[in-house]
């Protein structure tokens, strides 16, 4: 499902090119993301880069996106952890609570219950871990399933990201069996968010415009979109709670929802308090 996934080329010289990158980075840096494709699969060399984060920037948090399935391997995940980074967390995403529907979505039999032992080894060797629940139309149906199977058997991880969907790679090209319009499921949602808060998790939910939320949901909307691929549309200008909307990613402005208006009013820009990060 990754919509930029790995290629099958040797490109094990990032390592060496990242190593040399990361003394050049501004220690007053506050985040730094390590994604891909698929960064575990650099596997010891993740590890190296890791450990030259943590010694050059000690103020700076680490983000790794991941399929977790290399987690699975007990030994590595302890390998990973044993880092000691001060502040890493992992992000991994889960699309459904069967089997059957993840492993359709990533197109690899298997990867479910790979990535299901990847979390609960790095939660073994007490890692930070970031469930990543990307929405679209093979996944939206059952979010309050998926909500409810995490409470019962992965109720201690970290974070939980609800995302709403990026247009690129492989996502333009399966668009059809993709797209829905986020309006389309704000009841599947919710409902995922209640049982979330309910068990008292930790939940956010990223990539969505506020005026295609419930109001309900305001609280919980993240602007979470790097600022380099992060645009408005014009309609946007005149919106009063713009400044805590998350808009959207410069790839998803040829296809936006449907349901996309500017919301005026004081009223509005009280609901919004609490939304920004």
């Amino acid at each position: 499902m990754c919509s930029q996934p790995p290629k099958t080329i040797n490109d094990s010289w990032i390592i060496d090119e990242t190593l040399r990158l990361i003394p050049l980075i501004d220690r007053s840096a506050g985040e730094l993301c390590f994604s891909g494709g698929e960064p575990i699969l650099l596997g010891e060399g993740l590890i190296r880069i890791l450990k030259s984060t943590d010694s050059w920037l000690p103020n700076t948090s680490v983000h790794v996106l991941s399929n977790g399935r290399r987690f699975a391997d007990l030994d590595f995940a302890l390998a990973y952890a044993a880092i000691g980074h001060h502040d890493l967390m992992t992000g991994i995403p889960l699309y459904s609570d069967l089997s059957t529907n993840h492993d359709y979505v990533v197109q690899a039999d298997g990867a479910f219950d790979e990535t299901i032992r990847g979390i609960l080894n790095l939660k073994r060797a007490r890692a930070r871990v970031e469930l990543r629940v990307v929405i679209h139309k093979q996944t939206y149906a059952r979010l309050a399933q998926l909500a409810e199977f995490i409470a019962r058997n992965l109720l201690f991880v970290d974070h939980v990201a609800l995302m709403g969907l990026e247009l690129m790679g492989f996502t333009k090209t399966n668009l059809q069996e993709l797209w829905i319009d986020p309006y389309d499921y704000q009841e599947q949602l919710e409902d995922a968010i209640v049982c979330f808060v309910q068990h008292g998790m930790n939940v956010s939910i990223y990539n969505h415009q506020l005026c295609v939320l419930r109001r309900s949901l305001w609280k919980f909307a993240r602007q979470s979109i790097s600022d380099w691929k992060n645009e408005y549309l014009p309609v946007c200008e005149s919106c009063d709670v713009r400044s805590g909307c998350g808009g959207f990613f410069t790839s998803g402005l040829s296809k936006p929802s449907e349901h996309i208006h500017a919301i005026c009013g004081s009223t509005a820009v009280r609901e919004m308090t609490g939304c920004k990060i």
